[in-house]
């Protein structure tokens, strides 16, 4: 890569970044262009130049995000520890990135301009690594043996399509939301099986 292009790749980052803090305070409406400008130190003319608007901004910068927090859990099924551990660990890093995170920014998510981007992450990348967790809590007899993999897996999307409700970011509070995340790994028993497991 040559400087010119290196430069270009820096200046991109810069920008991403500046507009990632600033969304997940304020929510891609709240925020303008000349905001992420000034944060990434660049004129306004250059993110139009590279991005083209501040909803395709929104689209980059959400897919990279994505993509960075599923590097993270992709680490952690490769750690050697027991499954719930995994689990505890994966809610504790939710709510750690939630007090990042408004609800204005996960309204912007919630838009339906894009559906076809969380929904190919989703079915694509969230899922599989998902069913990869799964498989690991089965085969150390934490997760029910004889549950079908479809069962799971429409649990999951049943799960993925309640997340993409515009009001359920309205109407409630960010710890109702991460209860959620509590529901779908434990289910109403609120914790991990420790003496006694699943068969």
């Amino acid at each position: 890569m040559d400087g010119y292009k290196r430069r270009t790749e820096k200046k991109k980052e810069y920008i991403q970044q500046a507009a990632l803090e600033l969304f997940m305070i304020y929510g891609i409406e709240k925020v303008s262009i000349a905001e992420i400008a000034k944060k990434a130190n660049v004129s306004p003319v250059t993110i139009y130049n590279y991005f083209g608007s501040k909803e395709e901004l929104f689209k980059e910068v959400l897919s990279d995000y994505m993509d960075k927090e599923l590097e993270t859990y992709k680490q952690l099924l490769q750690v050697d520890i027991p499954f719930p551990k995994k689990l505890e660990k994966m809610i504790f890093d939710k709510k750690e990135t939630a007090k990042t995170l408004s609800l204005d920014f996960l309204k912007g998510i919630s838009d339906p301009s894009l559906k076809n981007i969380i929904d190919d992450f989703a079915n694509n990348k969230a899922i599989p690594l998902i069913m990869e967790l799964i498989e690991q809590g089965r085969t150390e007899g934490y997760v029910n043996a004889n549950m079908s993999t479809d069962a799971i897996l429409i649990y999951i999307q049943t799960f993925s399509e309640l997340t993409h409700r515009t009001e359920l970011f309205s109407n409630y509070n960010m710890d109702i939301l991460l209860d959620l995340g509590n529901l779908f790994f434990y289910g109403l028993l609120g914790q991990p099986v420790n003496e006694e497991r699943v068969q």
